[in-house]
């Protein structure tokens, strides 16, 4: 079974406020939710099929996938003007992440090695895309904090338009640490999978 497990990005939304006085304030809202999609099989390559054939596809391909992560990006900001400059007020990063995993609905009656392959192969999955969501986290914390450091311009359109200018930077370097996440992953798919395999092994025979 090829691991092939993709992220998508939706389009962030960041929207605007001024305000003519009162301290500057930040904060990062990250939310998380799962779904799930069902496959069926008696075999590992039924299995394989199913997950070719019912697996979530990404944005702008239409390749279906084990497992993905839909990731959403938006904000708040607030300017102060005072004393003929502007700054930032408030700021607010939200994240929500939507993990999408397969489920083998009919499992029961299936091989104590097929059962062992799946749930080496589903955890793997389920970190995989739990390690997506923890990278977007990390990018809203890192923009958040661009952004309120952030030095004061002589207007308020200035400053609008470097709140929007670092914004998309961060964006852009969050897709490439995704992408770098996901070509680390597939070069060690097969050592990782052999490792999870045989701690499972162990496991059952009780090997220390």
């Amino acid at each position: 079974m090829p691991l092939a497990v993709r992220y998508m990005v939706l389009p962030m939304v960041f929207s605007i406020g001024l305000s003519l006085c009162g301290p500057a304030a930040a904060e990062v809202i990250a939310s998380k939710s799962y779904s799930y999609f069902d496959i069926r099989g008696k075999t590992a390559d039924e299995l394989d099929r199913e997950l070719s054939r019912r697996g979530p596809t990404a944005s702008g391909s239409s390749a279906r996938h084990p497992g993905a992560t839909k990731i959403r990006f938006g904000g708040e900001a607030t300017y102060i003007q005072d004393d003929g400059r502007c700054r930032i007020g408030n700021v607010k990063v939200t994240v929500h992440t939507q993990i999408i995993l397969p489920r083998w609905s009919n499992r029961m009656g299936a091989g104590k090695e097929l059962s062992m392959i799946w749930d080496a192969l589903s955890s793997d999955i389920k970190r995989h895309e739990e390690r997506h969501a923890e990278i977007a986290r990390n990018q809203a914390r890192s923009m958040e904090r661009a952004i309120r450091a952030l030095p004061p311009q002589r207007s308020c359109e200035t400053m609008q338009e470097l709140v929007s200018n670092e914004s998309a930077r961060g964006i852009e370097e969050h897709d490439q640490l995704q992408a770098r996440f996901d070509r680390v992953e597939a070069v060690n798919f097969q050592k990782r999978m052999l490792r999870l395999l045989n701690n499972r092994i162990r496991g059952r025979t009780g090997e220390k």
